[in-house]
């Protein structure tokens, strides 16, 4: 049976790994830091948000970092500081959450559409063109997570954590979105943080349940890794794309000021990672 590895440990809260360069990033936002760890466990920060978390991040296609924050999407310069990519202060107050670049380097960003801990309300996503305004291409989504995007930059997949599935979009030319349907039921589970593989299958994180599982369109349970602590996301890299990392804590205790449950798990897959963030 497969079992987790930690790489890092002595973290705040941490989530959004992404394989690049030959090492992973991930944000942390304990320390409001961009964080990258090779596959020793050498670690060392890339970025600092001044203001805020650092939600989420991917990359450009030129490789530029991207970063959500509160206030929209931040970008990586050549000194290593971080400016203005989308602005997002006029679109909604309530936080933003995941994003994803695709093959066309075009960012889908989505917003859970209430506070945390608040009253619910659904959420949304929007698309950030290479050029251009912010356009809302879904919604009535129950607190949007996770997102992935297949290697043919086809299909939009998002998990929906309060509803319990992932959600699939046909993405047209334009980066409209059309065509929901419930890409697999997952029995009751909470899906966090997603990544994909070359079999189109679906690895989500979950917290409650401590795991990551491995699903196929229609729901189809392919394999589970349980771990010790909430799994907030994972993501496939490594030379081969074949290891699946993992951002990991104690859950409720990683939402306290000052713990340090945060870690970064790893573990040996069969399938390669593809499509994106990639």
């Amino acid at each position: 049976m497969a079992e987790f590895t930690t790489l890092l440990a002595d973290r705040f809260m941490v989530e959004s790994p992404r394989w690049h360069d030959d090492r992973l990033v991930f944000s942390d936002w304990g320390s409001g830091e961009i964080v990258a760890v090779d596959t020793d466990g050498r670690d060392w920060v890339v970025a600092s948000v001044e203001q805020g978390m650092p939600f989420c991040l991917d990359r450009l296609p030129d490789g530029r970092l991207l970063v959500a924050s509160q206030s929209g999407l931040l970008v990586g310069t050549p000194d290593g500081m971080l400016s203005g990519y989308a602005d997002f202060s006029g679109i909604a107050q309530t936080p933003w959450n995941e994003i994803v670049v695709d093959g066309r380097g075009r960012t889908f960003a989505n917003n859970i559409g209430h506070e945390f801990g608040g009253e619910f309300a659904p959420g949304f996503i929007y698309l950030v063109p290479t050029g251009g305004a912010a356009l809302r291409v879904a919604d009535d989504l129950a607190f949007p997570n996770g997102m992935a995007i297949t290697a043919d930059n086809s299909t939009l997949i998002v998990a929906e954590s309060y509803a319990g599935v992932l959600t699939a979009y046909d993405i047209a030319d334009d980066g409209s979105l059309s065509g929901r349907r419930v890409w697999a039921d997952l029995d009751g589970a909470a899906p966090d943080g997603i990544c994909l593989d070359a079999e189109r299958a679906v690895w989500f994180a979950e917290v409650p349940g401590q795991r990551c599982v491995r699903v196929a369109e229609g729901g189809q349970v392919l394999q589970t890794i349980t771990a010790d602590l909430g799994c907030f996301s994972c993501a496939l890299g490594g030379p081969e794309r074949t290891t699946l990392f993992v951002t990991a804590a104690a859950w409720p205790d990683a939402m306290t000021p000052g713990s340090r449950t945060g870690q970064i798990l790893t573990v040996p897959v069969d399938v390669p990672g593809a499509g994106w963030p990639g």
